[in-house]
């Protein structure tokens, strides 16, 4: 699906594909359905939720997962309408301080309870959808942030998913955008006692993702997306996990296939090279595209967003009846 142009100056969408027509009628333009909920996870808090779904069976689940600063409403959603158009049934939640869910904005403390939010969420779903569509395969979908988050899950629940589609996981933080030396030990000392500042310096995100000017101004339009500097118990937790990742790569056993751009510097695709050489996957791909950057499917020219669409779904429809 190539962005949709809208007659209204891009600065006055209403959406990411424009100002018409509305939501449902866009899903429904697509051919395909949406619902919108709140799940209680286990330790109480009110999580968004969404569900984008075709109007047959499903030829599968996807569990996605969006990336840091992120939501699942605005350019996120593009790649699970593309999928449930595809024939595939696709749920995301905003994960804890992010979009529409509870928290206090971009603030992850602790990223193993959010991973034990999306078991539960997706555990749910499963048990839900597997009365009514059968016993469809499984799987994990993470971009960045969200990658790592994936990789965690299947840690936890090795045989549950049937395989993981990774979008630049943020197995580590790249030294492009990590802060040099002595900042990140004067920032871990200052957040043993205030968590919660949004002081860490870094550059936008959007700029350092995104490839085409215009989806730039489309993607910091997104009225759920945090824009102030990262916040110190934030940065902490994710130098924690990529750390931990980074030191398990091997014992990666889920299907998967990675894709990743070589121009990324958020992520670093050396990283994701190395996952696939340790994984102990028994079918594992990998796909690094020349002078890609970070978000693959929405900020490269809409040509790049359909090879990388391509490779998941020919990916998928290898694993799917």
């Amino acid at each position: 699906m190539a962005m949709e142009e809208d007659q209204e100056p891009i600065q006055k969408r209403k959406y990411y594909w424009g100002n018409t027509p509305e939501e449902q009628d866009y899903y429904k333009l697509h051919g395909i359905n949406s619902t919108a909920s709140i799940f209680k996870s286990p330790r109480g808090l009110s999580l968004f939720t969404r569900s984008w779904l075709p109007l047959t069976p499903p030829r599968g689940i996807i569990c996605m997962v969006h990336g840091y600063g992120n939501d699942i409403s605005w350019t996120f959603q593009a790649t699970a309408i593309f999928l449930a158009g595809n024939g595939f049934a696709c749920f995301a939640l905003d994960m804890e301080g992010h979009g529409r869910s509870e928290g206090l904005k971009a603030f992850v403390p602790d990223v193993d309870a959010v991973v034990e939010d999306y078991l539960a969420f997706f555990t749910s779903i499963v048990d839900s959808t597997d009365r009514s569509y059968g016993n469809v395969p499984k799987f994990l979908f993470g971009e960045s942030m969200g990658g790592a988050i994936c990789l965690l899950t299947q840690f936890s629940r090795s045989d549950f998913f049937d395989g993981a589609i990774l979008i630049a996981p943020m197995c580590k933080i790249s030294d492009k955008v990590r802060p040099k030396w002595p900042i990140p030990e004067i920032l871990m000392f200052v957040s043993k006692f205030a968590p919660t500042l949004a002081i860490v310096p870094t550059a936008d995100l959007v700029d350092k993702s995104v490839k085409v000017p215009e989806k730039r101004v489309i993607g910091a339009m997104n009225p759920m997306r945090y824009t102030g500097k990262p916040r110190l118990g934030t940065v902490m937790e994710l130098l924690r996990v990529t750390d931990y990742l980074s030191r398990r790569l091997s014992e990666v056993s889920i299907p998967f296939i990675l894709l990743h751009g070589d121009a990324d510097v958020v992520t670093d695709p050396a990283v994701s090279k190395e996952l696939y050489e340790k994984a102990n996957s028994k079918d594992k791909s990998l796909k690094i595209y020349d002078g890609m950057m970070h978000s693959l499917l929405f900020g490269e020219t809409d040509e790049n967003v359909e090879i990388v669409r391509g490779d998941i779904l020919s990916w998928l429809n290898h694993r799917c009846n």
